[in-house]
């Protein structure tokens, strides 16, 4: 226990809910696990801390007063925040869910849900931004175009990449083919590519991109 508490304790984790039960749960739940976790009632001191400190995930929730968790989304969309996005509603339907995608959120969940689903799904994000900080590492920051990508899309085209049909990519990512499928278009519409040769090609217009999938 005392390893794994020490493999997550560096890890931060935002939490941003303006309802101060939901948001003390919350911290304790993740700092019961060993993880860093910060709660915050608004955007404007959220988005604060967010620009001074560089958090391995962020849980957000999309009604706020105020500035609203939409609004929040895309300041994070602009700032280019790399963190991976959790949203959480009370009042969810299905178009918010999608507006929410479409501003970089990794996950959607809908109020209440239990302490297993939200520790499960910080896992996972926690997992997207660590291999997002290794690719870095191995040169997969240098191809055009990679800051547009969400971390999602970024994990979704290190799979293409490497060769894998829609749905070996869903089985990797533990997602649908036809979600794949999703963010493969929104990939190949942001970088400019018309297909998938298009696409590798882009990437690997620099030289040292991607060095480091080859190998595994």
């Amino acid at each position: 226990m005392g390893k794994l508490l020490s493999f997550v304790s560096d890890v931060s984790i935002f939490i941003l809910d303006d309802d101060p039960s939901v948001r003390e749960t919350l911290v304790l739940l993740l700092k019961i696990e060993g993880y860093a976790a910060q709660g915050f009632g608004d955007g404007s001191s959220f988005l604060e801390a967010v620009r001074n400190a560089s958090p391995a995930c962020v849980i957000l929730d999309l009604n706020l007063p105020g500035e609203s968790g939409f609004d929040v989304l895309r300041r994070l969309a602009d700032e280019r925040v790399a963190a991976p996005i959790l949203v959480i509603s009370g009042a969810a339907d299905i178009s918010m869910a999608v507006a929410a995608m479409k501003y970089g959120a990794l996950d959607f969940l809908e109020k209440p849900f239990s302490s297993d689903v939200i520790i499960e799904r910080v896992r996972a994000a926690v997992k997207v931004w660590r291999e997002a900080r290794g690719s870095e590492r191995d040169g997969f920051a240098n191809f055009p175009g990679r800051h547009l990508l969400t971390c999602r899309e970024r994990e979704v085209l290190s799979q293409v990449a490497r060769g894998a049909s829609n749905k070996e990519a869903g089985r990797r990512l533990g997602i649908s083919p036809r979600t794949v499928e999703v963010h493969r278009a929104r990939i190949m519409d942001k970088l400019g590519a018309k297909n998938t040769a298009d696409l590798i090609r882009i990437v690997f217009s620099e030289g040292s991109a991607w060095r480091g999938l080859s190998a595994s």
